[in-house]
């Protein structure tokens, strides 16, 4: 069924659940697309709709570029189609899509994570959050100033790139571990990022938690940083240790006084579990802990989401808006400090789990992938004996550009799209034996259908384990860009994955546009975010 704008609209505001959806590859929607909109492509929506969008009977709107007009099949009916297939049986296309919204008077965004990184410019210009640029605390740290500068990215991020003398303390982790961190209120402490948002709010945390130390956010991050002409160190491995008794007690003390500042509910275990087993709301069970104590034991039901991450990129957990979100951890503590910002970004059913994991029957191990049905493969070792005969079979690689370009590829693959096969069949033309791979397998395996139709004569299989098992196996990788497909615009490359010899001006690009983005929203009747008084 296609909609028009204003009756997406009048849904965006209605306070019903609704899951606004854009099929088009990361890349493509990075240019521009509905500020409401989760990034869903056609070419993983298998793996990726069950996770984001669990309850089947929710409102669900697809929408695209609009570049095929209105009334005409684009990308949004083919996602469509899919997901009527998968059993979504209130599937709806934005008529026109972005073209009409626009033509309707509604505004466009670039970037990834919208919501929560104007979200963090929101709350900067709201509450006046702190901020040291990046000269200036180069020299405080040349002084020998009692400090400690925290870094609340994960800590794939922060070995990357790090500030000198900076420690890992990802996001809702700050309030949790900061005690054992500076156990002197004369410490100064310095929050950064790699560009504002979690440096913004986690800032903004440990002063909404009452913490006597000054704190300041490092203006633009890890970026300004560059951008000033300092150093960052690379390889790090040092985080923030877990609390102690006394720790634990200052923090659960400090953020009962947020909850109560910021209207944060708890619920208990039946409570969930009726939610959980209501047919007619969308709920989601959130273990905001580290992936490491997630692997440990979890409520059974939930999955990983830090929660310094699913602040910073709500988009990437959680998909429909006005679901109740249960959050979970130990002792409350990381819970209810990311649903006090759950509650500001305009998730007013946030709340956090009574008594977090205690008392209930956990089970371990990472969140489950969505299971992908048998298909025809090949092993690692027969593809290499393959390749090493006389006929060797053509492989293409349908895992992402980047890894294809940074992280190497089975030599002679070409690279292409899932949902772009016909282009990948214009370029590779006629072949006899084709294998299909990608990152762990598992998209490869449902694109064997799809590189039938293109490919009716030839032999069709993909690579069991994917391109990682080929790595892990020790074969050889060949690395750049060599064969592609198509354009290479199925991801965000951030402004530390360009290759084109300019990192600064990608920096200062993406800090310009995340800066411009809190006048941008105050345009647009659509986001509403919540100030809460001091």
């Amino acid at each position: 069924m296609r909609i028009d704008a204003q009756t997406l609209t009048s849904w965006l505001t209605d306070g019903e659940e609704l899951a606004l959806l854009d099929a088009r590859e990361q890349g493509v929607f990075f240019q521009s697309h509905l500020f409401h909109a989760a990034c869903v492509p056609l070419s993983t929506l298998e793996l990726d709709l069950p996770r984001l969008v669990p309850r089947q009977t929710v409102r669900l709107v697809w929408c695209d570029d609009g570049a095929a007009g209105p009334g005409s099949g684009g990308i949004a009916d083919r996602a469509a189609a899919k997901a009527t297939e998968l059993g979504y049986t209130n599937v709806h296309v934005l008529d026109g899509g972005n073209v009409a919204w626009t033509e309707a008077g509604g505004e466009l965004y670039s970037g990834v994570n919208v919501p929560s990184k104007a979200f963090g410019e929101f709350v900067e210009h709201t509450y006046g959050t702190p901020r040291i640029p990046a000269a200036e605390l180069q020299s405080m740290l040349d002084d020998g100033t009692n400090m400690v500068v925290l870094d609340s990215r994960p800590i794939e991020e922060f070995r990357r790139m790090s500030i000198p003398t900076g420690v890992d303390c990802p996001g809702a982790e700050l309030v949790h571990r900061i005690k054992e961190m500076a156990p002197d209120p004369d410490t100064l402490v310095v929050v950064n990022c790699a560009g504002r948002t979690r440096s913004i709010i986690g800032t903004q945390s440990l002063i909404n938690a009452g913490l006597e130390n000054k704190v300041v956010a490092l203006e633009n991050g890890t970026m300004g940083w560059e951008l000033a002409g300092l150093q960052v160190d690379r390889g790090n491995d040092i985080h923030a240790p877990d609390p102690t008794e006394g720790s634990r007690q200052w923090s659960e003390t400090a953020v009962a006084a947020v909850a109560d500042r910021f209207r944060v509910p708890t619920i208990d275990a039946a409570q969930m579990d009726a939610w959980g087993a209501a047919p007619e709301r969308t709920t989601y069970l959130l273990d905001v802990r580290t992936p490491e104590e997630f692997r440990d034991g979890h409520v059974r039901g939930s999955t990983n989401a830090p929660g310094g991450q699913l602040v910073q990129a709500t988009d990437e957990y959680v998909a429909t808006r006005n679901a109740r979100l249960v959050l979970i951890d130990d002792n409350q503590v990381r819970a209810t400090m990311t649903a006090s910002w759950l509650q500001q970004l305009g998730w007013g059913d946030a709340v956090v789990l009574a008594g977090g994991i205690e008392g209930h029957d956990l089970e371990t191990g990472p969140t489950p992938r969505t299971r992908v049905p048998g298909a025809a493969t090949i092993t690692v070792s027969a593809l290499a004996d393959a390749m090493a005969g006389d006929s060797p079979p053509t492989v293409l690689d349908i895992g992402t550009s980047l890894k294809y370009r940074q992280r190497g590829h089975i030599p002679g693959a070409w690279w292409g799209v899932r949902s772009r096969l016909d282009q990948a069949r214009a370029a590779i033309g006629d072949v006899s034996h084709l294998v299909i791979t990608s990152s762990d397998g598992q998209l490869a395996k449902l694109a064997l259908g799809e590189a039938a139709e293109q490919w009716p004569e030839a032999e069709i299989q993909a690579l069991a384990g994917g391109t990682k098992s080929w790595r892990h196996a020790e074969q050889p990788m060949e690395p750049g860009f060599t064969n592609p497909t198509t354009d290479a615009d199925d991801v965000w490359y951030k402004p530390y994955d360009h290759e084109d010899g300019v990192p600064e001006q990608h920096m200062q690009d993406y800090l310009t546009w995340e800066i411009a983005l809190v006048e941008k929203i105050e345009r647009d009747p659509t986001v509403q975010f919540e100030a809460y008084p001091a």
